[in-house]
């Protein structure tokens, strides 16, 4: 009897959790709202992060909760109805259509890319060409070269530029042509175009409208938070479920493979103990996010396109724009600097708090790129410890120090660098340039 009152219990839970969940319909510009101060969020708090948002070359920017808009706002000529990039987050966007062509028994994300490609589509060797899997593609596995010569980019389709460095599985590496070809194994066996995939699959289903161009997704910005409150309830748009297959979902969502435990079948994943950096094969031991909920899962792509979705929160956050920084990466410090402004929201309305909160939590290294000093700032006070570590682009570690706010780096060589910054427990990473 008890254990049949629990399981009742869970089934309400179940469906009292689903049905919290607002979907604005699919046609027209109608969306409901929810407003600031019923969360407890005060407006100069609000005001602190739009004026950081546009000061960091925002174009829009909008957060969902219980899928109803609480903020929205749109910066310089940027309106509603602008169409803009989503980059590599739209690499979200294609493992959704690879499960859904899964369970139509379109493929199996087992079986070998050249089922579905043709054998020839790499230079690699054969018998190395058919160890690739769909599955290697969907997590950034497959072996491939992702530092390829010119004239070849990482961006390369081509089968002149998709060439074999290692056995498929053993190594991580983030490889946009690779990856790619998705895009082709999902149009080869549907037979229709990726554009009108994605568009009958789900941007129909969910009243998203966008368009891919040379592998890039490109919609209004309240198409991308719908996307993003679809992957909030699991692939479930109101009672129209467009991707069933919740042992897909669940997989595309967490560790994909054990070399990059933040990374999932393209998405990326906060509170994993480590991360590795695109397009090095460096391994940072600390969450992507360190201020940011840990059970949040990201689409990032390049210059700050964000999707942040946060099941603990029934919270959506999406950003449109150019580089925050000079970080061109799918993911930079603006990250996490913005997830500090967004947890401080409902922390009161006292504008002293709020400095004094960004001034303890945001530490920013200049200049960038640097010469032979490099300065560190946001430091909460002398008296507490704070140490300090530098590593290269393969993870070495250079040099360490405590409580120093000014480094001589006078003795690196040109390149790129981290720093990684622990105080009171907590641990930030920051990158720059060394000229």
């Amino acid at each position: 009897m008890k254990k049949l009152f629990l399981l009742a219990l869970s089934v309400i839970s179940i469906g009292s959790n689903a049905q919290s969940l607002y979907f604005p319909p699919t046609t027209g510009t109608v969306w409901d709202t929810l407003s600031p101060s019923s969360l407890g969020w005060c407006q100069p708090r609000i005001d602190s992060l739009y004026n950081y948002l546009e000061a960091r070359h925002s174009k829009g920017f909008m957060i969902l909760k219980d899928g109803k808009i609480v903020l929205e706002r749109y910066f310089g000529t940027f309106t509603t109805d602008s169409v803009h990039y989503w980059a590599s987050a739209g690499k979200s966007l294609t493992a959704m259509n690879v499960g859904i062509a899964q369970q139509e028994g379109l493929l199996n994300i087992n079986s070998t890319a050249s089922t579905y490609l043709g054998n020839g589509w790499t230079v690699a060797p054969v018998n190395k060409e058919n160890l690739i899997t769909v599955k290697h593609l969907l997590t950034m596995t497959s072996g491939l070269d992702d530092a390829v010569s010119a004239p070849c980019t990482n961006e390369d389709t081509s089968t002149a530029c998709l060439q074999y460095l290692a056995d498929a599985g053993t190594r991580w590496a983030y490889h946009t042509g690779a990856y790619r070809k998705l895009q082709k194994v999902v149009s080869n066996v549907s037979g229709t175009g990726y554009t009108a995939f994605t568009n009958n699959r789900i941007g129909t289903h969910i009243g998203m409208s966008g368009a891919w161009f040379n592998g890039v997704y490109f919609s209004k910005m309240r198409g991308m938070a719908r996307y993003g409150l679809l992957a909030l309830n699991k692939g479930v748009w109101d009672t129209d479920t467009i991707l069933n297959d919740t042992e897909y979902f669940a997989a595309m969502t967490q560790t994909s493979q054990n070399f990059n435990l933040s990374n999932g079948y393209l998405w990326w994943l906060n509170g994993q103990a480590s991360v590795m950096v695109p397009g090095l094969q460096t391994v940072i031991h600390q969450q992507l996010f360190p201020d940011a909920p840990a059970d949040l899962f990201a689409a990032l792509g390049k210059n700050d396109q964000k999707i942040y979705v946060v099941p603990s929160k029934n919270m959506v956050v999406v950003r449109f724009g150019d580089a925050a920084y000079t970080s061109q990466l799918a993911f930079s410090d603006f990250d996490n600097e913005l997830w500090l402004y967004i947890d401080s929201l409902d922390y009161g309305c006292d504008p002293t708090a709020a400095i004094e909160r960004e001034d303890k939590t945001t530490f920013r290294v200049y200049p960038n790129p640097a010469q032979n000093t490099l300065t560190l700032s946001g430091i909460d006070d002398a008296s507490q410890k704070v140490e300090l570590a530098i590593y290269n682009q393969v993870g070495q570690l250079l040099k360490t120090s405590e409580n120093i706010s000014t480094l001589d780096i006078s003795g690196l060589d040109a390149g790129l660098y981290f720093i990684k910054i622990k105080q009171n427990g907590r641990v930030h990473l920051r990158s720059w340039g060394k000229e």
